[in-house]
């Protein structure tokens, strides 16, 4: 065979030449199958294949693919230090910060979802996506008055970022600026009248206005649209008692324990006589 390949101008392989080529290979068949099972939501099985395929080669493709596997598989610690190798080879890639940012926010790390925050905004102070989670990190850790402002500023970028006009009237009303609250709240309903959280929210203000009667309208559209929506049910419930129908008040707690069992645990005495 020697001779062969000798006489028609072949090289025969060295054996570090094959094992490269070797190793290459099966680098290639374990990322394939990394993938695969990625896409088919087979993430255990892709954690394996791709931990596997960079013990041969490290390839920030398959880090990639590896984060997401991990957080598919709410490893989130684990996926949130794969981007962290991400970030630091692609140190200008918003989508990168922004993805860290939002696996912080479900790790509960706020901290870090703002420090991924800042880094984006040095890229872009322009940056809707990145002001929106940054405000979202301001309220977790109980800023309410920086949450407002960067939800604002996100709206300003943003005109029409639904999240951000639900997420600050929610937290205007828990402020007391009723007013302000009112305000998104008519604003979502211009935009998505039928939208479950949208009918919460502006429930809730009229509850917070004494309008209970006009609240129930509210809560009764959200249970149209969810009839397992164990908070709109709640929240009808306490309006019904506070208009004195007991018994409307008493049908909507059974209807939330038969929903959740578990939800006597959270109902407070708003359901009480």
């Amino acid at each position: 065979m020697g001779f062969l390949k000798s006489f028609f101008g072949g090289k025969e392989q060295s054996p570090e030449e094959k094992q490269e080529k070797e190793s290459a290979y099966q680098f290639d068949v374990l990322k394939t199958e990394g993938v695969r099972a990625l896409h088919t939501g087979k993430w255990d099985y892709a954690v394996k294949c791709l931990n596997k395929a960079l013990d041969i080669k490290d390839d920030l493709e398959v880090h990639d693919y590896l984060s997401q596997a991990y957080i598919q598989n709410e490893q989130f610690r684990k996926g949130y230090e794969q981007l962290q190798l991400l970030s630091a080879a692609q140190p200008d890639n918003i989508n990168i910060l922004t993805t860290m940012a939002r696996v912080a926010y479900m790790m509960e790390d706020f901290q870090a979802m703002s420090e991924a925050c800042e880094k984006s905004l040095l890229i872009d102070k322009d940056h809707a996506d990145t002001m929106f989670l940054y405000a979202r990190a301001a309220l977790a850790q109980k800023d309410m008055v920086n949450a407002v402002a960067m939800y604002t500023k996100t709206l300003m970028l943003d005109e029409n970022f639904a999240a951000a006009y639900l997420e600050r009237g929610n937290t205007l009303l828990q402020m007391g600026d009723l007013e302000g609250a009112e305000e998104d709240a008519d604003h979502l309903m211009q935009l998505a009248g039928n939208d479950e959280d949208v009918l919460l929210l502006k429930g809730r203000v009229l509850m917070a206005r004494q309008r209970p009667s006009e609240a129930i309208e509210m809560f009764d559209k959200a249970i149209e649209g969810n009839p397992f929506s164990t908070i709109a049910y709640r929240e009808r419930g306490a309006a019904r008692l506070a208009l004195g129908d007991k018994e409307g008040a008493e049908a909507d707690l059974r209807q939330l324990l038969e929903i959740d069992p578990k939800a006597l645990e959270d109902v407070n005495g708003a359901f009480k006589s």
